[in-house]
Protein backbone atom coordinates (compact mmCIF):
# COMPACT_ATOMS: atom_id res chain seq x y z
CA UNK A 1 0.00 0.00 0.00
CA UNK A 2 1.42 3.26 -0.97
CA UNK A 3 1.94 5.54 2.00
CA UNK A 4 -0.69 7.69 3.46
CA UNK A 5 0.04 11.76 2.09
CA UNK A 6 2.10 13.60 4.07
CA UNK A 7 1.34 11.43 7.36
CA UNK A 8 4.69 10.81 9.12
CA UNK A 9 5.47 9.19 13.04
CA UNK A 10 5.91 11.49 15.38
CA UNK A 11 7.55 10.60 18.45
CA UNK A 12 5.94 9.96 21.66
CA UNK A 13 7.23 13.37 23.47
CA UNK A 14 5.57 15.14 19.82
CA UNK A 15 2.19 13.23 20.41
CA UNK A 16 2.73 13.69 23.65
CA UNK A 17 2.28 17.70 23.60
CA UNK A 18 -1.19 17.04 21.76
CA UNK A 19 -2.56 13.93 23.26
CA UNK A 20 -1.20 13.90 27.03
CA UNK A 21 -3.94 11.36 27.61
CA UNK A 22 -5.11 9.04 24.97
CA UNK A 23 -6.82 6.89 27.56
CA UNK A 24 -9.14 9.71 28.19
CA UNK A 25 -9.78 10.81 24.48
CA UNK A 26 -10.65 6.61 23.66
CA UNK A 27 -12.77 6.79 26.31
CA UNK A 28 -14.69 9.51 25.51
CA UNK A 29 -14.63 8.13 21.69
CA UNK A 30 -16.23 5.23 23.38
CA UNK A 31 -13.60 2.67 23.82
CA UNK A 32 -15.06 0.33 26.55
CA UNK A 33 -13.92 -2.29 28.32
CA UNK A 34 -14.47 -5.39 26.50
CA UNK A 35 -14.83 -4.06 23.61
CA UNK A 36 -12.49 -6.00 20.41
CA UNK A 37 -10.86 -3.43 18.54
CA UNK A 38 -8.69 -2.40 15.78
CA UNK A 39 -6.73 0.40 14.87
CA UNK A 40 -6.43 0.79 11.27
CA UNK A 41 -2.79 2.53 10.91
CA UNK A 42 -1.55 2.15 14.40
CA UNK A 43 2.06 3.03 13.94
CA UNK A 44 4.14 2.47 16.75
CA UNK A 45 1.11 2.14 19.50
CA UNK A 46 0.43 5.77 21.18
CA UNK A 47 -3.08 4.77 21.10
CA UNK A 48 -3.46 0.96 20.43
CA UNK A 49 -1.43 0.57 23.66
CA UNK A 50 -3.57 2.82 25.60
CA UNK A 51 -6.74 0.80 24.24
CA UNK A 52 -5.50 -2.31 25.11
CA UNK A 53 -5.34 -1.11 28.68
CA UNK A 54 -9.24 -0.03 28.49
CA UNK A 55 -10.44 -3.00 26.57
CA UNK A 56 -8.92 -5.70 28.58
CA UNK A 57 -9.22 -9.01 28.46
CA UNK A 58 -10.42 -8.34 24.49
CA UNK A 59 -8.31 -7.63 21.94
CA UNK A 60 -6.29 -4.83 20.05
CA UNK A 61 -5.42 -5.52 17.03
CA UNK A 62 -2.98 -2.86 15.32
CA UNK A 63 -2.59 -2.79 11.40
CA UNK A 64 0.20 -1.12 10.29
CA UNK A 65 1.60 -1.69 6.52
CA UNK A 66 4.94 -0.58 7.98
CA UNK A 67 7.18 -3.68 9.77
CA UNK A 68 9.29 -1.57 11.51
CA UNK A 69 6.91 0.28 13.68
CA UNK A 70 4.89 -2.65 14.70
CA UNK A 71 7.97 -4.24 15.82
CA UNK A 72 8.50 -1.08 18.04
CA UNK A 73 4.67 -1.81 19.10
CA UNK A 74 5.77 -5.16 19.98
CA UNK A 75 8.64 -4.17 21.98
CA UNK A 76 6.87 -1.66 24.21
CA UNK A 77 3.73 -3.81 24.71
CA UNK A 78 6.36 -6.19 26.16
CA UNK A 79 7.78 -3.42 28.70
CA UNK A 80 4.62 -2.36 29.79
CA UNK A 81 2.92 -5.85 30.03
CA UNK A 82 0.39 -5.41 27.63
CA UNK A 83 -0.49 -8.51 26.64
CA UNK A 84 -3.67 -8.14 24.49
CA UNK A 85 -2.38 -5.90 21.82
CA UNK A 86 -1.84 -8.39 18.26
CA UNK A 87 0.00 -6.86 15.69
CA UNK A 88 -0.86 -7.21 12.15
CA UNK A 89 0.99 -6.27 9.05
CA UNK A 90 -2.01 -5.36 6.19
CA UNK A 91 -3.50 -3.37 3.82
CA UNK A 92 -6.32 -1.19 5.17
CA UNK A 93 -7.98 -1.54 1.56
CA UNK A 94 -8.05 -5.51 2.51
CA UNK A 95 -9.91 -5.58 5.31
CA UNK A 96 -11.62 -7.67 6.76
CA UNK A 97 -9.59 -10.44 5.86
CA UNK A 98 -6.22 -9.43 7.70
CA UNK A 99 -8.36 -9.84 11.27
CA UNK A 100 -9.23 -12.99 12.45
CA UNK A 101 -12.59 -11.44 13.46
CA UNK A 102 -15.06 -8.73 13.63
CA UNK A 103 -14.52 -5.94 16.13
CA UNK A 104 -16.75 -3.48 18.00
CA UNK A 105 -14.83 -0.14 17.63
CA UNK A 106 -12.43 0.66 14.07
CA UNK A 107 -10.13 3.61 15.16
CA UNK A 108 -8.32 5.67 12.24
CA UNK A 109 -6.48 8.56 14.22
CA UNK A 110 -4.97 11.26 12.71
CA UNK A 111 -4.61 9.87 9.30
CA UNK A 112 -7.66 9.92 7.03
CA UNK A 113 -6.73 13.08 5.26
CA UNK A 114 -3.95 10.91 3.69
CA UNK A 115 -5.86 7.97 2.94
CA UNK A 116 -5.45 6.88 -0.23
CA UNK A 117 -8.85 5.42 -2.06
CA UNK A 118 -10.54 6.20 1.12
CA UNK A 119 -13.78 4.66 -0.08
CA UNK A 120 -12.31 1.28 -0.07
CA UNK A 121 -11.13 1.30 3.20
CA UNK A 122 -14.11 2.99 4.42
CA UNK A 123 -15.72 0.07 3.08
CA UNK A 124 -13.41 -2.59 4.48
CA UNK A 125 -13.28 -0.92 8.06
CA UNK A 126 -17.15 -1.16 7.43
CA UNK A 127 -16.98 -5.23 7.16
CA UNK A 128 -14.67 -5.58 10.05
CA UNK A 129 -17.03 -4.20 12.19
CA UNK A 130 -19.52 -6.78 14.65
CA UNK A 131 -23.33 -5.62 14.50
CA UNK A 132 -23.91 -2.62 16.30
CA UNK A 133 -19.79 -1.46 16.04
CA UNK A 134 -18.47 2.31 15.28
CA UNK A 135 -15.90 3.90 13.07
CA UNK A 136 -13.92 6.42 14.79
CA UNK A 137 -12.15 9.19 12.29
CA UNK A 138 -9.73 11.84 14.42
CA UNK A 139 -9.20 14.23 12.13
CA UNK A 140 -6.88 17.61 11.89
CA UNK A 141 -9.21 20.61 11.82
CA UNK A 142 -9.36 22.54 8.82
CA UNK A 143 -6.99 25.89 10.20
CA UNK A 144 -4.30 26.29 7.99
CA UNK A 145 -1.19 25.10 9.26
CA UNK A 146 0.32 27.60 10.21
CA UNK A 147 -2.10 28.11 12.84
CA UNK A 148 -1.68 24.64 14.44
CA UNK A 149 1.82 24.93 16.29
CA UNK A 150 3.44 22.66 18.84
CA UNK A 151 6.57 23.70 20.36
CA UNK A 152 6.60 26.92 18.48
CA UNK A 153 6.62 25.32 15.31
CA UNK A 154 3.79 24.69 12.72
CA UNK A 155 2.53 20.87 12.81
CA UNK A 156 -0.17 18.26 11.14
CA UNK A 157 -0.78 17.84 7.55
CA UNK A 158 -0.57 20.15 4.99
CA UNK A 159 -3.29 22.97 4.75
CA UNK A 160 -4.87 21.58 1.45
CA UNK A 161 -5.31 17.79 2.82
CA UNK A 162 -7.47 19.44 6.07
CA UNK A 163 -10.91 18.43 6.23
CA UNK A 164 -13.68 19.92 7.54
CA UNK A 165 -16.24 17.32 9.63
CA UNK A 166 -18.66 17.96 7.08
CA UNK A 167 -15.93 16.73 4.11
CA UNK A 168 -14.71 13.63 6.64
CA UNK A 169 -18.72 12.78 7.21
CA UNK A 170 -19.20 13.43 3.52
CA UNK A 171 -16.11 11.41 2.40
CA UNK A 172 -17.02 8.37 4.86
CA UNK A 173 -21.06 8.10 3.67
CA UNK A 174 -19.54 8.05 0.10
CA UNK A 175 -18.68 4.95 0.87
CA UNK A 176 -21.81 3.53 0.49
CA UNK A 177 -21.52 1.26 3.54
CA UNK A 178 -24.28 0.77 6.41
CA UNK A 179 -22.35 3.20 8.42
CA UNK A 180 -24.76 5.84 9.77
CA UNK A 181 -23.29 9.17 11.57
CA UNK A 182 -23.95 9.15 15.19
CA UNK A 183 -21.97 12.02 16.77
CA UNK A 184 -18.67 14.74 16.23
CA UNK A 185 -16.90 14.89 19.04
CA UNK A 186 -14.48 18.58 19.98
CA UNK A 187 -10.81 16.90 20.91
CA UNK A 188 -8.87 20.89 21.68
CA UNK A 189 -6.97 22.22 20.18
CA UNK A 190 -6.59 21.17 16.64
CA UNK A 191 -8.66 17.78 16.75
CA UNK A 192 -12.36 16.79 15.83
CA UNK A 193 -13.72 12.95 16.25
CA UNK A 194 -16.49 11.57 13.68
CA UNK A 195 -18.41 8.76 15.51
CA UNK A 196 -20.08 6.07 12.45
CA UNK A 197 -22.48 3.28 13.59
CA UNK A 198 -23.17 -0.16 11.69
Amino acid sequence: MERFRNTGQPDWDWWGRVWPTPGATLRDLGVAPGDRVAEVGSGNGYFALPAARIAAPETVYALDVDADLLAELDALATAQGIENVRTVAGDARDLPSPLPEPVDVALLMNAFHGVPEPEAVVAGVADSLADGGSLVVVNWRDRPREETRIGGEPRGPPTELRMSPTATREAVEAAGTDLAFEREVDLPPFHYALVFER
